[in-house]
């Protein structure tokens, strides 16, 4: 224990020996939480008994990655009734009448909520409204003249900026924590409509919804997740961007739930390889595997293979960036979305729908060849083409289903899949015959990079193969 707190003292004694070199003193949060700290409440709830069921964690195989970004202030259902649960967090005031933001994992499923102020006085809180999908709460106590946060500019937020957390981690009420913004608009798992801000400001269980300052007392984010394989703090916390919360909070409190466009497309992310043989000079934009019918982006004539690089006059840099602009931008809309198809721009205009719920994945539909083997190609697959009965279960007009997939193959194919379009340099070439396929597979150089619209289950992907080696 000495050395550990000897090593901690040399490492801040020479912090601070080389801010005084600079001519720089250390950053001083006194007068900011003076001033702020009056606004950061506490917020505890009650569920009464009931059976309940363990959330759904995402399909991963990595146990490590299972313990990726665990709320705050986890629930711990029990096989029937039992005893009253209790969880804890954070929250802060907006208005003098009230109003208090926090996390909706704070607040889920609570039968009673009770907001603790600083100078020990405790209320009843009603919900407003909460939105699960960026993770915001609206509550309301009665009680007026309360002290309110002021707001800042996450767009002015500069990486490397101190930041500052208060909350109640571990119920320790107003623990003010301190660091660095690490990093600004980062996607994460399962959350496609918020750019994060990420620190390294110490954030533990109970600190869930509190509030992120800047070092002018200003809010810049809600605190709402972290990155750990402990469950405890291990230096990467995420914060939801305040304009994010306000526009959410602001939807909850006028009409007491939120409106998200929606175009209809299925995305992914655009890599070099894809970059590549859709002809773009570097990787951006958002792939669109598929187009739903009947869906806003299919009336504003987005196709499936177009790589959507502006939407709204905002850039899309990446996939991720097309949600939270899609889900930003208000049901109804006319927007112009620019487009990357077959090697040249192309500006399109869509009338954005609204999204009302999740959408469920049908069930797997991959058809059973019914022809004979056939020669494998250079892809190292053997592939046949769909008969009628398949055309019609798919409801393709052409398409080469995937009937083996042999020792070294060079694709990342699996049986069943069905090849719909191979795109090279920008061109795409509907696939309609096994001999079209494999006349294309050898006119190819042995470094050529290709991608194949593919179709899987109720799904389509593209995947690109890089190199074919030599020709057989």
């Amino acid at each position: 224990m000495y050395l550990i707190r000897t090593a901690a003292a040399l490492v801040l004694g020479t912090f601070a020996a080389f801010a005084i070199a600079q001519g720089r003193d250390l950053p001083d949060f006194t007068r900011l939480v003076e001033d702020q700290g009056a606004a950061v409440v506490n917020i505890s709830t009650t569920q009464a008994p009931r059976r309940a069921s363990i959330p759904q964690l995402p399909n991963i195989e990595d146990e490590e990655m299972l313990e990726f970004f665990r709320r705050f202030i986890p629930r711990q259902p029990g096989p029937g009734p039992g005893p009253e649960s209790r969880s804890l967090g954070s929250g802060f005031i907006i208005s003098a009448d009230g109003y208090i933001l926090t996390n909706a994992h704070v607040i889920d499923a609570a039968d009673e909520i009770d907001v603790r102020l600083t100078d020990k006085r405790e209320f009843k809180a009603k919900v407003v409204g909460a939105d699960k999908r960026t993770d915001v709460a609206l509550i309301k106590i009665e009680a007026a003249n309360l002290p309110a946060v002021r707001m800042g500019d996450p767009a002015r937020l500069k990486v490397g900026e101190w930041v500052v957390a208060i909350g109640s981690p571990f119920g320790f009420e107003n623990t003010v924590t301190a660091g660095i913004v690490s990093a600004k608009g980062r996607s994460l798992p399962q959350e496609n409509f918020v750019p994060f801000i990420q620190t390294d400001v110490a954030i533990n269980p109970g600190n869930s919804g509190g509030p992120l300052f800047n070092m002018k007392g200003e809010v810049v984010g809600v605190n709402s997740q972290i990155y750990s394989r402990t469950g405890g703090f291990m230096g990467l916390s995420f914060a939801i961007p305040i304009d994010v919360a306000l526009d959410i909070q602001n939807q909850l409190r006028e009409k007491g739930r939120v409106s998200r466009g929606r175009i209809g497309v299925v995305i992914q992310e655009v890599t070099k390889d894809l970059a590549a043989s859709f002809g773009l000079q570097r990787p951006r934009g958002a792939l669109v595997n598929s187009v739903e019918k009947g869906s806003p982006a299919d009336k504003g004539g987005v196709e499936a293979t177009d790589i959507i690089t502006r939407f709204d006059g905002k850039l899309v840099e990446s996939s991720s960036d097309l949600p939270r602009i899609v889900g930003g931008t208000r049901p109804g809309a006319r927007v112009p979305v620019e487009v990357w198809r077959k090697g040249a721009p192309r500006v399109l205009s869509v009338t954005v729908g609204e999204l009302l719920e999740e959408r469920v994945a049908g069930r797997d539909t991959r058809p059973e060849p019914e022809a004979a083997p056939l020669a494998a190609n250079r892809l190292g697959v053997v592939v046949s083409e769909l008969n009628a009965e398949q055309k019609r279960e798919l409801k393709l007009a052409s398409g080469l289903v995937v009937t083996e997939v042999r020792a070294g193959a060079r694709a990342e194919l699996r049986r069943g899949d069905v090849l719909l379009k191979l795109v090279h340099k920008g061109q795409h070439t509907d696939l309609k015959s096994t001999e079209q396929l494999n006349r294309l597979l050898a006119a190819l150089e042995k470094n050529a990079v290709i991608t194949f619209l593919v179709r899987r289950g109720d799904n389509t992907a593209f995947i690109t193969v890089a190199g074919l080696g030599d020709k057989g």
